[in-house]
């Protein structure tokens, strides 16, 4: 039996921020094909909440320690691991939807759930990247092939995904039309979107009539149906938050429009193309909030404003 212990943050039930707390559990041990990484920073996300809320995805029992996305350094390798040895800095999103366990000072995974972190990132920085990069990535890129000269709206550009996205639609040459408050208008055009609508202000349906290729909704709500009003026949609209939040079919293939639900999977090879988006300057994480492991609580509070430009990230161990 391990009896090296770590700290971790783990709800004591499902409910509110209150419900989290820090405890010492035993340091994990990385399997077969498994890493042990040594927790520099952890990310949060909105899932982290939500699981945090009522059980995530499906789980009973013991409450799980939360957490996804992580940056740090291999400390141990198991058995027939040879992309990784003890001492490199990586960064992944390791089990999900399993919970990876993030908010501790440790953390194993499988080997080809991380990437070597870019150099020139912090360990913060890399934190803020794996969900929320592959979730822009896959949906942008893998599901709806977002090509160069395509119009792509996407909802809540400032937010985690968000931010993100725009990148990664710049990148490809896409026209980049993004909605956000006002005062996150200025950012979003430093990101590379060539357009932004105050959706406080201003109806986007109205503004664009059905002039875009591309719809990425992280909002859900009527937010998928009345997207389907600014798609032209052949255009494809990713629903994020929930399969629920995906618009009636037969609206959809009047105008001929694809529309599905997307859930992020772990992948290294999109880890690499995101870090290799990095490295070439067009892509950087806006980590607007750091806060020590033990103010989870905090970060979630924070989150479920909805507020927030960028990312949340916790501080596990000193960069």
């Amino acid at each position: 039996m391990n009896d090296i212990t770590m700290r971790a943050i783990t709800p004591v039930s499902w409910g509110g921020p209150e419900v989290l707390t820090t405890v010492e559990l035993p340091r994990p041990v990385p399997g077969p094909t498994e890493i042990l990484v040594k927790v520099h920073a952890a990310g949060v996300n909105p899932v982290d909440w939500k699981t945090r809320s009522t059980g995530g995805f499906g789980m009973h029992g013991e409450p799980p320690v939360l957490g996804y996305d992580v940056s740090g350094v291999v400390e141990a390798v198991g058995l027939g691991v040879t992309l990784y040895r003890p001492g490199d800095e990586v960064f992944g999103m390791p089990e999900f939807p399993r919970q990876a366990g993030g908010y501790a000072e440790y953390v194993t995974g499988p080997a080809r759930h991380f990437a070597h972190k870019p150099a020139h990132l912090t360990h913060v920085e890399a934190a803020a990247l794996p969900l929320a990069g592959l979730t822009a990535w896959q949906a942008l890129v893998e599901t709806a092939g977002l090509d160069a000269g395509q119009r792509v709206l996407i909802h809540a550009g400032a937010g985690g995904v968000g931010h993100l996205a725009v990148q990664i639609a710049a990148a490809r040459g896409a026209f980049v039309i993004a909605t956000a408050r006002e005062e996150k208008h200025a950012l979003l055009k430093e990101l590379g979107a060539d357009e932004v609508i105050d959706y406080t202000r201003e109806d986007f349906t109205e503004r664009l009539g059905r002039s875009v290729d591309v719809v990425l909704d992280s909002i859900g709500g009527d937010y998928g149906a009345r997207s389907l009003q600014v798609l032209g026949a052949g255009g494809v609209l990713v629903t994020l938050p929930s399969p629920d939040d995906v618009p009636a079919a037969e609206e959809a293939d009047a105008h001929g429009i694809r529309t599905g639900f997307t859930l992020v999977e772990p992948d290294s090879t999109g880890m690499r193309a995101l870090a290799r988006l990095t490295e070439e300057g067009r892509l950087r994480p806006v980590v607007e909030t750091v806060l020590p492991l033990e103010r989870a609580a905090d970060a979630h509070r924070l989150g479920e404003t909805g507020r927030t430009r960028g990312k949340i990230v916790l501080s596990v161990t000193t960069d």
